[in-house]
């Protein structure tokens, strides 16, 4: 039963059609209205849930349009082609009309209902029944059609329902059995960030536009929604190669301290990666975190070349501030040569201009400047960090010693 959307319907036609009481159909009413998809005319319901979501769609619409650096703004809903609607008044229903006998009876007046066949050798002929030609010429026509009711009398087609003209739907989109519409825009670039608009519309604008229309709901679909996806894929295993890389750290070092000293230069790559986007004039993009996920492995490399070097001056016997020392001048060379023939072999990436290298330019700044970056911290916090841990595990192991020594009884008198 499809009812019109601009023609209120008393509650007690919809009782004797439906078959409920007044009381059932009451409450389901008032669900309804709760749930924002109809709401209540004069002398009755009046379904406009499809009329809300358009509305919304022209206020997101203009919202994005006020952004700087916005355009090609469009939404999914097409127009159809112009069309005849027919919509049965209540005095049809009463009569004993329904939609499907007046939709049949036009179809076969106009477009004919198939009488019989004969068959012709191999083939068949349809014999088809209809109006004749200069009785469905117009669209004016259709009024002096009759239509026969299920008692067998003939009423006027005007008498029992309204015929209009109106624009079908060229499609219709459905998710989840609710309609949806989808706005799509283009964005500059050079004049703004396409994540911060979203952002903003999604704190700011949004919230609004649900509360104004009750029963609209929202979601980023498209590059927005594999860009989320991504992200949460992206998280899940940068903390798994961060269990690896502490695990491969831990087994040759003996300890589960000394990867933890080592692991302290990846937050600084990561510093230097956002740094050296923002002197590249670069935004954030998905391949910058790929390029962040593939430093944590690489900037390692200097601290483990630094702290192993101590650990064997510490097993030669030399005292500890001196292989901190010793070893930050020894291993001073490779670890600079080393971050800087990185860089430098990445600098033509970040400096090429064509296109085809343009999606590649945020990976290769993540991982320069991060190294280079990182590179001046380890130097210097790699050896500050190794004797701060030093000194917390001599103070946790006298502390664990006091206690023991204080259980210890006293030595007794000597025996004359």
């Amino acid at each position: 039963l499809l009812m019109n959307p601009e023609e209120p319907v008393s509650q007690r036609l919809l009782a004797s059609t439906t078959g409920l009481n007044e009381g059932h159909l009451s409450r389901l009413v008032g669900k309804l209205l709760e749930s924002g998809l109809v709401e209540r005319g004069a002398g009755g319901i009046r379904v406009t849930d499809f009329d809300l979501l358009l509305a919304a769609v022209e206020r997101l619409k203009e919202e994005i349009a006020g952004y700087p650096g916005t355009g090609e703004i469009h939404d999914s809903f097409h127009e159809g082609k112009l069309e005849m609607r027919l919509d049965l008044k209540p005095r049809g229903r009463v009569l004993g009309l329904t939609m499907a006998d007046l939709a049949t009876q036009v179809r076969h007046g106009y477009h004919g209902a198939e009488a019989l066949r004969l068959q012709r050798g191999r083939d068949d002929a349809r014999v088809v029944v209809r109006y004749p030609e200069a009785e469905r010429r117009t669209l004016g026509d259709i009024e002096g059609m009759r239509v026969r009711t299920p008692s067998g009398a003939e009423v006027p087609l005007p008498y029992v329902a309204d015929v209009r003209l109106d624009y079908g739907y060229a499609a219709i989109q459905r998710s989840g059995g609710r309609r949806v519409v989808t706005v799509t825009a283009d964005v500059d670039a050079e004049v703004a960030n396409a994540d911060a608009i979203n952002r903003d519309l999604r704190e700011r604008f949004l919230p609004l536009l649900m509360r104004d229309y009750p029963g609209l709901h929202y979601s980023y679909e498209g590059e927005q929604r594999e860009q989320a996806e991504s992200f949460a894929s992206l998280g899940r295993g940068f903390l798994v190669a961060l269990v690896a890389i502490y695990a491969l750290l831990a087994i040759p070092f003996r300890s589960y301290s000394q990867p933890l000293v080592v692991m302290g230069a990846i937050p600084f790559g990561i510093v230097g990666a956002v740094w050296g986007h923002v002197l590249m004039g670069l935004d954030l993009a998905m391949l910058s975190l790929f390029g962040i996920v593939a430093l944590s492995g690489v900037v390692v490399n200097d601290s483990l070349i630094l702290l192993s070097f101590y650990n064997q001056l510490r097993q030669a016997g030399r005292p500890r501030d001196e292989a901190l020392v010793e070893a930050g001048r020894l291993r001073f060379r490779p670890i600079f040569l080393t971050s800087a023939t990185t860089f430098f072999a990445l600098l033509p990436m970040i400096l090429e201009k064509s296109l085809q290298a343009q999606f590649l330019i945020p990976m290769a700044v993540s991982l320069a400047f991060g190294i280079l970056f990182a590179t001046g911290i380890i130097l210097v916090g790699v050896p500050a960090g190794m004797k701060l841990l030093e000194m917390l595990l001599e103070r946790w192991a006298g502390l664990r010693e006091s206690p023991r020594q204080a259980l210890e009884p006293a030595p007794g008198p000597a025996a004359s």
